[in-house]
């Protein structure tokens, strides 16, 4: 585990045990239990269990242990518990999230949009194929368009225009206005790489 990524890994566990898992499960969409010590919360439709006491993370049924940048949004996700406005059921990208969205627009476009129309931008239905591996559900934008929830609060949509030889193809990542008061700045950024890198791997 590369040092950065460990510094924010502990940081979050350590913010996490401050707070009371009632407080956390008041404004989370997760289960505590008191007897394991352990959280339960749905990511891209599966269920993770988060152990408080071995601080260990790993998908319920199958034990699979994710990645080290989904377990860091994981725990960041319960460590920024606390109020939140509703859904607003539109679509901001990140460029339009406050708290510094377009200050990293220009790294998150090199790092989870071009990555998207490499994979996608010729033969934008492929994208069907690898959301399906996310619980990703078609939806009616751009030539090819998927929604998903990363966290059942959490609507994510990844929207992609084909190119030809006269226009070159597109991509992008949309977000629900509400999630900047579910998720730090940099683990919003990190949510669109993560999404972006999976679908990109399933091709």
């Amino acid at each position: 585990m590369e040092t950065n990524y460990r510094v924010a890994y502990d940081k979050y566990w350590s913010d996490i045990k401050k707070k009371l898992p009632e407080e956390v499960a008041a404004y989370r969409a997760v289960t505590f239990n008191s007897v394991n010590h352990q959280f339960e919360l749905s990511f891209f439709g599966s269920t993770y269990v988060l152990d408080c006491l071995s601080e260990r993370i790993c998908r319920k049924g199958d034990k699979y242990v994710p990645d080290i940048m989904g377990s860091i949004i994981m725990l960041n996700y319960l460590a920024y518990a606390g109020p939140f406005r509703k859904s607003e059921n539109s679509w901001v990208s990140l460029k339009e999230i406050a708290n510094g969205g377009a200050l990293f627009y220009p790294a998150f476009h090199k790092n989870s949009i071009i990555p998207l129309i490499k994979a996608f931008g010729q033969q934008s239905q492929k994208l069907l194929v690898s959301a399906a591996t996310m619980n990703g559900k078609p939806t009616n934008f751009g030539d090819t368009a998927v929604t998903f929830q990363a966290f059942p609060e959490i609507p994510m949509c990844v929207i992609v225009w084909e190119g030809d030889e006269e226009v070159q193809a597109n991509a992008t990542i949309l977000f629900d206005p509400s999630v900047e008061d579910f998720l730090h700045i940099e683990s919003i950024i990190g949510l669109g790489m993560y999404l972006s890198e999976k679908l990109a791997k399933q091709k």
